[in-house]
């Protein structure tokens, strides 16, 4: 274990605390995936991106870290969008998580600890909803299962709203078989055409609260170290989940720390349907290499709003330009963290200042050859990657030659010479730089 100290915002205290875990020994962390339904967009593409950097970090400081990440494979959007392709349902999950593992896999996201699926932890979720009934907190009406929020004094705690507050800013579902608009579904009964589950309130499914705390239950136990998600998840997911894990285990505060990442916005709009700006992660990454996408995710502060546009990726490109330079250079395996980069990553993973000392360390390693491991270091820390230049050897020779040519020129002084050569390389997309150590190039990005 680092006797380096991590720092992290907690949403439920809402200040900047020292990560101090359950057990220093074994590092717990859920984090809510995808719901399968189709592609994930570049919003959904942050929070993974974010917590697979948390998970990086925490991997370097402590000697294990259990990492879970759910799959939502039963929901509502699911059942329309089966019905709307003409396809089973699990042809439909099947197929969009295969896309799910191909899209993060491209930003070179870590394989998680346990990566469970909601329709396999059924069962896990109905003993959860029977402890909220046999506590007097849940109640049933017309084949629903609800949960009270009138008898949990500490509802909203999490998110910081009162009742009050919740029922009118939220869009809380107005139904009658509920006692209180604000109470939320744990069971609901079978729909025709839909999949259901047998139950002890006759068959239906769970509502969407129920997965998270029956699979953080059941791969993480009754307390763990930190709950993640997207900012979007706080209200009603993520304090509705607080809520019924706290009934239904009795524990005062199931999570240590809750951290939540920022929106993304696309040119300062929200991205929406009906704007016609919902951005696919597929789509980007067709346009993008998934090491210039990680880093300009990871370039505005996690907590705080990303507004996605061409000026951000212009600015990551350039800064990857740079630093595959140097990930191109030889490199002899020997690892040297750089202590300013750990340092912004532990400070509430600071990744916008860890890049920018990635960003320097590859300036200097472009002057002087002792930082490249440096470099390669802090970069394959962070999930950046090489790019590849995809040059045949053919034209890799035709351009080695040309340097060497031009390098002759400048020998003898011949700069109009140099300078047409430097121009013909250009024509290549070979951006140049004269060193002490000679003349490295590379392939534009």
């Amino acid at each position: 274990m680092s006797c380096v100290s991590l720092f992290l915002y907690n949403r439920f205290s809402q200040k900047k605390e020292v990560f101090s875990p359950i057990n220093p020994e074994k590092i717990t962390m859920y984090v809510c995936g995808p719901t399968v339904y189709g592609p994930i967009h570049i919003g959904n593409g942050r929070s993974i991106v974010v917590f697979d950097a948390l998970f990086r970090v925490l991997r370097y400081l402590f000697p294990e870290v259990v990492y879970v990440r759910n799959i939502t494979d039963v929901d509502d959007k699911i059942n329309a969008e089966a019905q709307k392709l003409g396809i089973p349902i699990n042809e439909l999950t099947k197929n969009t998580i295969a896309q799910f593992h191909q899209d993060i896999n491209k930003l070179h996201v870590l394989p998680v600890s346990v990566e469970p699926k909601a329709t396999c932890h059924i069962s896990h979720m109905i003993e959860i909803i029977k402890k909220l009934l046999d506590k007097g907190v849940a109640y049933l009406s017309n084949g629903h299962v609800l949960f009270d929020v009138l008898k949990d004094p500490f509802y909203g705690s999490l998110s910081g709203a009162h009742k009050e507050e919740i029922l009118a800013g939220a869009r809380v579902e107005v139904a009658p078989y509920k006692r209180n608009p604000q109470d939320f579904v744990l069971w609901k009964p079978a729909i025709e055409d839909h999949e259901f589950w047998p139950s002890p309130w006759g068959n239906g499914r769970p509502g969407w609260h129920t997965e998270c705390s029956a699979m953080s239950l059941e791969y993480l136990g009754t307390t763990f170290d930190i709950h993640g998600g997207g900012a979007d998840l706080l209200f009603p997911h993520h304090e509705n989940e607080n809520a019924q894990t706290r009934n239904a285990l009795g524990v005062e505060h199931p999570v240590k720390h809750w951290v939540h990442n920022g929106m993304l916005m696309v040119e300062g709009q929200k991205m929406s349907k009906s704007l016609g700006n919902v951005l696919l992660l597929k789509d980007v990454l067709a346009q993008f290499p998934g090491s210039v996408v990680r880093w300009a995710l990871l370039s505005s502060h996690y907590r705080h709003t990303l507004d996605w546009n061409s000026s951000l990726l212009h600015q990551a490109t350039q800064c990857m330009e740079h630093v595959n330079r140097v990930l191109e250079l030889p490199w002899d395996g020997k690892h040297c963290l750089d202590a300013d980069f750990l340092a912004y990553l532990c400070d509430d993973l600071n990744t916008p200042g860890a890049l920018n000392a990635l960003h320097l360390l590859a300036k200097r390693a472009l002057q002087d050859q002792k930082w490249v491991s440096s470099v390669h270091t802090c970069a394959n820390f962070l999930g950046i990657q090489k790019i590849s230049s995809s040059l045949t050897l053919e034209i890799s020779k035709e351009i080695e030659d040309l340097i060497k040519e031009r390098t002759q020129a400048r020998e003898e002084k011949n700069f109009q010479r140099a300078d047409e050569l430097r121009q013909k390389l250009e024509d290549f997309g070979i951006i140049i730089q004269d060193t002490p150590q000679g003349t490295l190039w590379h392939k534009k990005i």
